[in-house]
């Protein structure tokens, strides 16, 4: 009996040593449930939203469940064998975003998907948007920190090839988280402020050009986000009508599916872009701020995880995904809110759909194995 209580410690000590379900399968615990409360979210505000459709549901359900196996899958991937291959799999990239504009597939004025025989209709930007901070964290990676002029400006042609490509689609709202997905690396390898100020100077002096090159209907997107009520039954509608359920919401909310303005189709797109303001209508600003905590939490686990990695390159890759989710965050409130133009940027895991779903959660299973392959405190 002496002999088991004096061992009894060292098998327990034994046990908690032993590598857990989490560690087997490269999964941060933390990360994984707030992205799990996230989705839960979603589809409570997606039965409102799509018309109390249990169809929307299962469907989103699934695809939950096909990004939730992806993530894991990329988990097992070890990122130096990744950043070997960078090189190919960019030039793959720009192949497959040129091959869009030669033989895509159009809708609804846009050319942004590729059908190859064989294989299931797919969209090369959302590749992309993994595909241009591994590229911009493998090349900054080798080089001396922070970075010099050559090396920033051959990374800003590593990010503009493919921001322009998918601008030709035209998809402004895909192009402009790449594009800050790709400078957000750069920012963190060390990027001097005198380059940052001269960015700045530089993006402002080009924004008569940017204005000359978007299309009439991006054009509109911006006048009406200056000013929606000059054309309110017209190109204004969507934000009139969005900040009208916003604001009817109030501090606690109508009620789950007690909203007017979604349910008597005032609002557009309310299982898509604008779910956001279905949830402020239904459940208020507690509801809001709720999600809101939400993400925030997500933003300060990926920075932890970039914190604590030793390697120049996944610390780099950590610190650019995560800012890049919280960009979607930022962007798709603020266009429903009035406070961005509307480019159709879904709210993460909670809008409707599978490709974007996917995508996310692919980023974030980076991370994820950047977490699991960190230096282990003895």
């Amino acid at each position: 009996m002496a002999d088991f209580q004096r061992l009894a410690p060292e098998a327990r000590k034994h046990l908690r040593q032993g590598p857990g379900v989490w560690v087997r399968l490269k999964l941060d615990p933390w990360l994984l449930i707030l992205l799990l409360a996230i989705m839960s979210f979603g589809l409570i505000v997606l039965y409102s939203g799509s018309g109390a459709s249990e169809a929307a549901v299962q469907k989103q359900l699934v695809r939950y469940g096909v990004a939730l196996l992806g993530m894991v899958i990329i988990t097992q991937i070890n990122l130096r064998l990744v950043q070997r291959w960078m090189p190919l799999l960019y030039v793959g990239g720009l192949l497959l975003l040129l091959a869009v504009l030669l033989f895509g597939v159009g809708a609804k004025g846009a050319q942004r998907w590729l059908s190859i025989p064989g294989l299931p209709r797919f969209q090369p930007s959302e590749i992309m948007k993994l595909v241009v901070p591994l590229t911009v964290a493998w090349y900054l990676a080798s080089r001396p920190r922070p970075p010099h002029l050559t090396h920033v400006v051959v990374t800003m042609l590593l990010v503009a090839l493919p921001v322009l490509l998918i601008a030709k689609q035209p998809d402004l709202g895909t192009s402009l988280l790449i594009g800050s997905s790709g400078i957000f690396v750069i920012f963190f390898a060390g990027l001097l402020w005198r380059y940052v100020v001269a960015a700045m100077v530089l993006g402002a002096a080009a924004l008569p050009l940017l204005w000359m090159g978007m299309r009439p209907y991006q054009q509109q997107r911006v006048i009406t986000f200056l000013d929606p009520e000059s054309d309110p039954l017209g190109a204004g509608w969507n934000i009139i009508q969005s900040k009208i359920a916003i604001g009817s919401g109030g501090v606690d909310g109508k009620g789950w599916l007690q909203g007017t303005q979604s349910h008597l189709d005032f609002l557009p797109e309310t299982h898509t872009d604008f779910i956001i303001a279905v949830l402020a209508e239904e459940f208020g600003l507690v509801g809001v701020c709720a999600l809101l905590s939400l993400y925030f939490l997500v933003l300060i686990r990926g920075l932890i995880i970039a914190g604590h990695a030793a390697h120049p390159f996944d610390r780099m890759l950590a610190a650019s995904l995560t800012l890049t989710f919280f960009v979607y965050v930022v962007v798709n409130i603020g266009m429903v809110s009035g406070v961005l133009p509307v480019v159709g940027v879904p709210l993460p895991l909670v809008s409707y759909g599978g490709t974007s779903a996917v995508t996310l959660m692919a980023s974030l299973g980076l991370l994820m194995s950047i977490h699991a392959r960190r230096p282990q405190r003895t």
